[in-house]
């Protein structure tokens, strides 16, 4: 059996691919845990010394990595490029933090020592999504390497060219056979929880479920990074010029297909028609079309059935009353593109109730900055949410009333190495990133002696 690879501009096939066999992935997970033993007790300098010839690698073959991103999924070129070098980022970060954050901790107790130890769980699964696939890679990857943990990587099936050019490049600095790839489907992904110590997953609601109902079953350690649905609140006092600017970064990054890009607008009634107007304006500005050349704003979706979904979404949410403003259809041309659309709904409707993963931007009004709130949090998701508003004072206390996992207050949610991510309700449980994100795959371990 075979998993192929599509240029989703073209929609021509890049390559076939065969699964692993059940000897292939024995092999992974033997090779995995030899590797692991040894490098567990390479001190935490040697990993991050590592960790900065890597970042350096990234940059030194940006061009390459980033043609690449856009060529197997279709994000345009820029943002490949700032994709890789956010990696590089991240490298860093670890390599200049890692010892501080593994530092053993004194606790004052009635023992003659006491204190807390951090340790590596061993071997880590990261089932990785196609979106970002390099960041997401890295950013489940750096931390749990860092703290002396092996890493398995199961990458979409979409992105596999990119899964083995990072083994291939990582394995060119790192131990061998501490990071290593399969190309496998949810059989081998139930195969390989058997053998593992901790699994991360960014990906679907539902595959997350069945991941973490997988990894309960087996008392494994698990973190899910799932859907989200993003309230972008746009209070009465909101600088509109700035807001609008920042809603379209906000919502159209990677084509819109984001867990964190902004999906529900909230407006104020008293702010609605300037901000709707102006988004319209800038909507009609964003270029469409091939996502190798520099100018591109919006490329293809990376599938034919994601457009199909969207398009479904959206017209179903127009049969239940949304009005059209801009777009609202699959383009007439080669590739798999969608074009930018601007509705304004409400919360009935698939396109607010729903996780929307493409160029959709759905406008909700409301009566009062406190109705805003309310219905920000009405939402089964929770990964992150920003607020609109000229007084900083009164943005900082409404983030104590949102439900998520990260709040902004006049900036878009982005993922920050120096700051923990992830959700909570329907978008996930436990943390990435900085040093939350790092032990979470750590035996947190408690030493007493007299």
């Amino acid at each position: 059996m075979k998993a192929y690879t599509i240029n989703p501009a073209t929609e021509e096939k890049i390559n076939g691919y065969d699964l692993f066999s059940k000897q292939q992935l024995d092999s992974t997970i033997k090779n995995s845990k030899i590797a692991q033993e040894k490098w567990k007790n390479h001190p935490v300098s040697y990993r991050t010394y590592l960790m900065k010839s890597i970042a350096k690698g990234l940059i030194k073959n940006k061009k390459e990595f980033s043609q690449l991103i856009t060529e197997e999924m279709g994000k345009p070129i820029t943002e490949s490029i700032a994709e890789i070098e956010k990696c590089a980022w991240l490298c860093d970060y670890f390599a200049d933090n890692a010892e501080k954050f593994l530092q053993e901790e004194k606790i004052k107790t009635e023992h003659k020592y006491s204190y807390i130890r951090f340790e590596p769980l061993g071997k880590i699964l990261c089932i990785m999504p196609w979106n970002f696939p390099f960041w997401q890679v890295f950013r489940c990857a750096v931390p749990a390497l860092c703290a002396g943990n092996s890493v398995i990587l199961k990458h979409s099936s979409i992105t596999l060219r990119c899964s083995l050019e990072i083994e291939k490049f990582l394995s060119s600095y790192l131990d061998k056979n501490i990071f290593q790839t399969v190309i496998t489907d949810s059989k081998g992904v139930n195969y390989l929880m058997e053998y593992i110590d901790g699994v991360s997953i960014t990906g679907s609601v539902e595959t997350g479920k069945t991941i973490a109902e997988n990894a309960g079953k087996k008392l494994k350690k698990v973190v899910l990074e799932l859907g989200g649905s993003d309230p972008f609140i746009v209070l009465k006092d909101a600088d509109i010029k700035l807001t609008c600017n920042e809603a379209i970064k906000g919502r159209f990054i990677n084509s819109g297909q984001s867990c964190i890009a902004a999906k529900r607008f909230i407006v104020v009634k008293e702010r609605f028609d300037e901000f709707t107007k102006k988004i319209v304006d800038l909507v009609k500005t964003l270029e469409v079309g091939d996502p190798i050349k520099e100018t591109t704003k919006i490329g293809p979706l990376a599938r034919k059935n994601f457009v199909l979904n969207i398009d479904k979404q959206v017209k179903d949410s127009i049969k239940q009353g949304a009005k059209v403003l801009y777009g609202g259809k699959q383009l007439e041309r080669k590739g798999y593109f969608y074009s930018p659309t601007v509705l304004i709904a409400s919360n009935k409707m698939r396109v607010v109730k729903e996780e929307t993963f493409g160029p959709v931007f759905s406008i909700i009004k409301v009566n009062s900055d406190e109705e805003a709130i309310k219905e920000a949090n009405n939402s089964e998701f929770g990964l992150g949410a920003s607020i609109w508003t000229r007084d900083i004072k009164k943005g900082m206390e409404y983030t104590k009333k949102i439900e998520s996992g990260f709040v902004a207050v006049n900036n878009i949610v982005r993922s920050d190495p120096r700051l923990p991510f992830g959700g909570i309700k329907n978008s996930g449980i436990g943390r990435e990133l900085d040093r939350y994100g790092m032990l979470e795959f750590c035996n947190i371990k408690t030493v007493i002696a007299d």
